[in-house]
């Protein structure tokens, strides 16, 4: 039997499967339910989605719950439509599969849906964990192995915590540089 999943849980679960539609990770352990396990490292999840949409910087974070209920809305739609069965312990939204949760957030996305720029704005908070880890000091994401910035290849930072390119990155110069700038790269 398993245990009651409280309100703030079933919050939780819910944001993590969405945040894991938008960018797929691996399950962060055997029993993970949020996680679906669609795609090898770590995804939206485990870059910290939940720590951004939780940040009162997003202009969001006073009404995750309310999204999240609104997901599960949509899901037991989504599930009654389409005759399926789900746990009845877990939330409508975590208990569907990956295929299904996808098809889902694609309706809640799609141009027509009326709820789409709020959906596309929890889906671009979902990537921005990922892609950027904007919740965090990069050099601290980058010490803590960040799955975003690690997938992606981001440089690490010298010894000194500063980052440094001795090579250009499109592989030459853009322009020369002026005959007077300054050995710090200034111009004088």
């Amino acid at each position: 039997m398993q245990p009651d999943i409280t309100d703030e849980q079933h919050q939780t679960m819910t944001l993590e499967a969405f945040a894991d539609t938008i960018v797929p990770g691996e399950k962060r352990f055997p029993g993970d339910v949020a996680v679906a396990g669609a795609a090898p490292g770590g995804g939206a999840v485990a870059a910290g989605a939940l720590a951004l949409l939780a940040d009162p910087a997003t202009g969001i974070a006073n009404d995750l719950g309310a999204f999240a209920d609104l997901l599960n809305e949509h899901a037991r739609k989504y599930i009654a439509e389409h005759g399926l069965t789900t746990d009845p312990a877990l939330p409508p939204l975590v208990g569907l599969s990956f295929a299904h949760r996808t098809t889902l957030i694609q309706q809640l996305t799609g141009p027509d849906h009326p709820e789409k720029e709020f959906w596309i704005l929890v889906a671009l908070f979902s990537n921005m964990a990922f892609d950027t880890g904007a919740h965090l000091h990069t050099a601290d994401a980058m010490a803590a192995g960040h799955p975003g910035l690690a997938a992606m290849g981001f440089a690490r930072p010298g010894p000194d915590g500063l980052w440094r390119f001795p090579d250009y990155s499109y592989g030459r110069p853009l322009a020369n540089l002026h005959p007077s700038t300054t050995a710090s790269g200034s111009p004088s």
